[in-house]
């Protein structure tokens, strides 16, 4: 069995590489890996193909930036080009960028099997491009493989028939767990002067806490609170940043003497200051799953999410866009009530196996 596997963005990235590891295990598979350069930031997915020991990519289709409809058709007709020169029997993808939709509707009406990691998750926000991205590419998949049981009603009661899903756990812990004691041996610590437990590490860049001058202001004033309890380290999203500039909010940000501003970090580094962290501020998905994993409190700065696992079973609060309920929130942790949770069902490192065991059988 001949599979292609496709990366776009970094968060693919990890939720790939225990697939290709774990596919040296199973006799009759190959795989092969297509990065379409949808995150276009070489430096930095450079570094995470060196610290996860990702083969260098088969083939880079680098369609760069552009609004979603442009990186979506360029990623189409690249890939396009790509299944005619090596034809696959099975394209995997993963997660909900734009990268994962393209190739799976072209996959798809070529009449290849398309396989997708993390199917099923839901935040009910259509608002969300991300949420478009999910509910499609899981209509036209053949192996939709989830994270969690709760994703399998969502997919059902969009019509997918229980013999397409398959409960997997979650490839994102597979590679936490494997770099995890490797990362915790980093610098970066001692490099940023800060102590472990100490402080809170903060992430946000959704166009909803960001895109306009008001939900700018909004996350600067939730900013300001959290610096107010603890150290904060934030690593600054570009996005952020031009956000930022452009509404003349920059100098507000660079106030807060208590708020540590780095560059967006490798996956090692990453991961190192969110397993030492006393809590994480975010508006990310998978910073909600791997706080879950490692037992860290975390404050989501968003109306929904995608991964309500994470809450209803993890260590993770969602809070809505509200700066009093991140107040509140602190208060608790403060009198000693902060949420640990408790590691969901095969969340256990072996997803990828399981994913690579469905597929040979097939």
């Amino acid at each position: 069995m001949h599979i292609t596997c496709v990366v776009g963005a970094r968060p693919n990235f990890m939720k790939v590489a225990p697939i290709l590891e774990a596919s040296k295990r199973f006799p009759g598979i190959t795989c092969r890996l297509i990065h379409t350069g949808q995150h276009y930031d070489e430096r930095m997915s450079d570094l995470f193909f060196q610290e996860l020991g990702l083969p260098d990519p088969d083939v880079y289709l680098g369609v760069g930036s552009g609004s979603h409809a442009v990186q979506t058709a360029r990623v189409m007709l690249a890939f396009d080009e790509v299944l005619d020169k090596t034809p696959t029997d099975v394209v995997l993808v993963v997660g909900d960028v734009n990268s994962t939709l393209a190739c799976s509707l072209v996959a798809s009406k070529r009449n290849i099997r398309v396989a997708h990691v993390e199917a099923g998750l839901r935040s009910g926000d259509r608002r969300m491009p991300e949420e478009i991205n999910r509910i499609l590419t899981d209509q036209i998949s053949d192996y939709l493989f989830t994270t969690e049981r709760d994703a399998a009603r969502n997919l059902e009661a969009e019509g997918i028939p229980a013999c397409r899903i398959h409960f997997i756990g979650n490839v994102m812990i597979d590679t936490l767990l494997q770099h995890r004691d490797r990362a915790l041996q980093r610098p970066i610590l001692r490099d940023l002067g800060q102590k472990a437990g100490e402080y809170a590490l903060c992430t946000l860049h959704r166009p909803s806490n960001v895109d306009t001058q008001e939900a700018a202001e909004n996350t600067l004033t939730a900013l300001e609170i959290l610096a107010a309890r603890f150290p904060v380290v934030l690593p600054l999203h570009p996005r952020t940043r031009s956000k930022l500039e452009q509404f003349g909010l920059l100098p507000r940000l660079e106030r807060l003497t208590q708020v540590q501003r780095i560059e967006p970090q490798g996956y090692l580094d990453f991961l190192a200051l969110m397993a030492q962290a006393h809590v994480a501020f975010t508006d990310s998905g998978g910073v909600q799953e791997e706080t879950t994993a490692l037992g860290i409190p975390c404050l989501t700065f968003r109306e929904n999410t995608e991964r309500p696992i994470t809450v209803t079973e993890g260590s993770n609060q969602l809070l809505g866009l509200d700066p009093k309920n991140l107040e509140r929130a602190l208060d608790e942790m403060a009198a000693g009530n902060a949420k640990r949770g408790r590691i969901p069902e095969l969340w256990d490192g072996k997803a990828s196996e399981r994913i690579l065991t469905v597929l040979q059988h097939a």
